[in-house]
């Protein structure tokens, strides 16, 4: 079974600069263009995709989902966040998901359900690559990965390791087979 990819859409948006509603601009068309990114990711990498957007403002009370091309979208009932929904979701899931925010309450829960946490700087880089990688046939074309140690994994936490000196950390060599599966 594909693993379950939640993603928090203001959240995400955030992160590529874009405007919530409450501070006007084209909301609707910024969040079709996630959507379409969303949707071309979900093709590509066969792993089903749900979205969760506040709506919380709205005049309907009912929690609203839509399918768009491959996406699953979720739009809050009234009074309702979408942090809310995604610790929801990820209670569900447990393991088999994969969460997609930056906000610490959603992290804490999900990684104490077992599921796997990306941020959504992480997230948006992936897309970022995907979409300039995809040549005109219509097919990705696998990225090599880089040996360099990124910002996060930072030195050693103790210097009395033994072993050899130029492998990863578990943990982190963990993290990094997980992260190859999106």
């Amino acid at each position: 079974m594909p693993l379950v990819l939640l993603i928090d859409g203001y959240n995400l948006l955030g992160v590529f600069g874009k405007q919530r509603p409450e501070q006007g601009g084209a909301a609707d068309e910024t969040r079709e263009a996630l959507i379409s990114r969303l949707s071309l990711y979900s093709q590509c990498k066969g792993h089903p995709v749900t979205v969760v957007f506040d709506a919380w403002r709205e005049r309907t009370g009912l929690e609203h989902h839509e399918n768009r091309t491959g996406v699953r979208v979720v739009f809050t009932r009234r009074g309702e966040r979408a942090d809310q929904v995604i610790q929801r979701l990820t209670r569900e899931y447990g393991r088999t998901c994969a969460v997609v925010s930056s906000d610490l309450e959603i992290i804490q829960t999900a990684k104490s359900h077992g599921a796997f946490v990306m941020k959504s700087q992480e997230f948006k880089v992936k897309l970022e690559l995907l979409e300039n990688s995809k040549p005109r046939t219509g097919k990705a074309v696998p990225l090599k990965q880089s040996w360099a140690k990124s910002e996060e994994e930072g030195p050693p936490a103790r210097l009395d390791k033994k072993g050899n000196p130029r492998k990863l950390p578990k943990a982190v060599r963990n993290r990094k087979r997980r992260l190859r599966l999106f």
